[in-house]
C-alpha cells in the first residue's frame, strides 16, 4: 500500500507547514504540499502528504477523513498516480496563418 495522500477541500489560506503539523499528528510526514495556480501563485484548495509508511497512511485516512479543519470537511484519501493528458494546446501562434505577423498580410 503506498503512503501517499491527497488532501481536498482545504482552506485556501492553509500552507504547507499547515499541512505538515496536522498530519503529524497521524505519524511521521515525509513531505507535505499544497498545490498552487502557477500564474497566480494561489492555492488550488488541495494538497499531498506523504507519510513514513502505509499504516501511518491508513491512519491519516480513518482520523482526517471528512473532518472539519478550518470550516471545511476534508477529503483525504490515497493518491492516484497522475494521468497523462492528450497533446492540447501549448500556446504560440496559430500555425495556420502562415507565420510571424510580420510576413502576414491582412486584408
Amino acid at each position: 500500500m503506498e503512503a501517499k495522500l491527497y488532501v481536498g477541500n482545504l482552506p485556501y489560506s492553509t500552507v504547507d507547514a499547515d499541512l505538515q503539523n496536522l498530519f503529524s499528528q497521524a505519524g511521521t510526514v515525509k513531505s507535505a504540499q499544497v498545490i498552487k495556480d502557477r500564474a497566480s501563485g494561489r492555492s488550488k484548495g488541495f494538497g499531498f502528504v506523504e507519510m513514513s509508511t502505509a499504516e501511518e497512511a491508513q491512519a491519516a485516512i480513518s482520523r482526517f477523513n471528512g473532518q472539519d479543519y478550518n470550516g471545511r470537511a476534508l477529503t483525504v484519501n490515497l493518491a492516484r498516480p497522475r494521468e497523462e493528458r492528450p497533446g492540447g494546446f501549448r500556446g504560440g501562434r496559430d500555425r495556420r496563418q502562415g507565420g510571424d505577423r510580420e510576413n502576414r498580410r491582412d486584408y
